[in-house]
């Protein structure tokens, strides 16, 4: 691709998102640029502080055991509070609780503080996904989740790549400097990122009061819990990456500097991809991206199977990074599409759920599978989630009535003017009773962020 033709697909990629928008992602990819300590605390726990392999999964467990109980608090506060206390809140927080982990020493207190920086370090995630469905218009939403999932994959490769040289000046550092970090993306939001929460439906005297969206609405929504528990499916699996890789490769007596060899593909692929391959997929059916990314997921993963080497892992990374680029933002936009805009926060706070629980469920699994079977079969039976997925993701998504893909065109999406846009982009009006199943999703041109993380 020539240099004029790079500079309008790139300019096609940013153009006609709000500036609100362009604060908050300032503020994740900052976020992510102080992640240092969730990738050292294994190393600062046993190398440094003198601990065992078995206490520092423990802190481990409890830092995502905290992540759970957090998500679906935070979808209370997000839609109660509103999305930018819930922020502010959120990363305060964790700037004081990492700030105050640097200073643990007891064992017990290193435990309890590290589930503290879990609650509070995912809180953020729920608020920052409904902000995004506020103010970004339908047809970009899809765009702009896969722009911030690049940011925070390209901050946690700059932060790990830094972590490493940090550590080895200071771990003390590592958790001062997260915090630094952290307190700006609190400012940042403070300064530039407004409320946009969308007001209560008005009524008339003496008309009830329509009926707020509790987490007992979102069990009850069955076609969202499926979603909800797909994705929980599609996590477990990707997952497997951080957990049941590394295992595996050391079983073949490949080393820790072989697994972050073979790793650093997926942050790679991610950062260089993420963009070009939404671009590309943004005008087709979101169904069919979901399905596929299922099945490309759990085969990737099930390739590793026959894997003996670092180049032939490296090899398997690459499939299932290319799952996981058309994965994350496309599920992203169903689960909006599928959130009613008063109840954003508990419905984002549930998706973050099943996120977080996949991340305490896939240590287990994965120890337990290769303990007593062998790696093999866990990669058979990451096979077999993906397929499981596939055909979950056909049975709820056949019925919904979405507009054929619309075709991409050459004239770029209309770029902000000089005049600033309206602070806050108002949703349509809350319905008085949500159902208990969701209806079909409105027309919407699918197209194609951390994540969180990421987490």
């Amino acid at each position: 691709m020539s240099v004029a033709g790079l500079r309008k697909a790139a300019h096609e990629t940013v153009a006609g998102l709000p500036r609100e928008f362009w604060w908050l992602w300032t503020s994740t990819l900052v976020n992510r640029l102080g992640a240092f300590v969730a990738t050292f605390m294994a190393l600062y726990l046993t190398l440094d502080r003198g601990y065992s392999a078995s206490y520092a999964g423990l802190v481990a467990s409890l830092h995502g055991l905290g992540g759970v109980v957090s998500s679906l608090g935070a979808g209370v506060m997000t839609d109660r509070l509103g999305r930018r206390p819930t922020m502010l809140i959120a990363q305060l927080s964790t700037a004081a609780s990492v700030a105050v982990l640097g200073f643990m020493v007891h064992p017990v207190a290193i435990a309890g503080v590290a589930f503290v920086v879990g609650m509070a370090s995912n809180a953020s995630r729920p608020a920052v996904q409904a902000m995004m469905a506020d103010i970004v218009r339908p047809e970009d939403r899809v765009r702009a989740f896969s722009l911030n999932y690049w940011a925070i994959n390209l901050g946690f490769a700059v932060s790990s790549a830094g972590a490493g040289f940090i550590a080895e000046y200071s771990y003390l550092a590592g958790f001062m400097g997260e915090a630094a970090l952290t307190l700006l993306c609190a400012v940042v939001v403070f300064l530039k990122v407004p409320e946009s929460r969308p007001e209560a439906v008005p009524r008339a005297a003496g008309a009830p009061a329509p009926d707020d969206v509790k987490l007992s609405t979102v069990l009850r929504d069955g076609r969202y819990m499926g979603v909800v528990g797909l994705s929980f499916l599609v996590a477990l699996i990707f997952q497997q990456g951080y957990v049941g890789l590394p295992v595996a490769m050391g079983t073949d007596g490949l080393s820790s500097s072989d697994f972050g060899t073979a790793i650093a593909v997926n942050g790679v692929l991610i950062v260089v991809l993420q963009i070009p391959v939404t671009r590309f997929i943004q005008h087709r059916d979101p169904r069919r991206l979901l399905i596929l990314s299922s099945l490309v997921a759990g085969y990737g993963f099930g390739l590793t199977a026959f894997a003996g080497s670092v180049g032939v892992y490296a090899l398997t990374v690459c499939v299932w990074t290319l799952a996981e680029i058309v994965n994350a933002p496309t599920q992203t936009g169903i689960v909006v599409q599928l959130s009613p805009a008063h109840g954003r926060g508990r419905y984002q706070g549930m998706y973050t759920m099943s996120w977080s629980v996949a991340a305490l469920v896939a240590p287990l699994m994965s120890g337990f599978v290769i303990d007593h079977y062998g790696a093999a079969w866990l990669w058979g039976t990451c096979a077999v989630l993906g397929t499981v997925a596939a055909f979950g993701y056909w049975l709820l998504m056949r019925n919904l009535s979405l507009p054929e893909p619309a075709v991409a065109t050459s004239t770029p999406p209309p770029v902000a003017t000089s005049t600033p846009p309206p602070v806050v982009t108002p949703m349509p009006p809350a319905v008085a009773t949500p159902p208990a199943v969701t209806p079909e999703l409105p027309p919407v041109t699918p197209e194609l962020p951390a994540a969180e993380p990421a987490v």
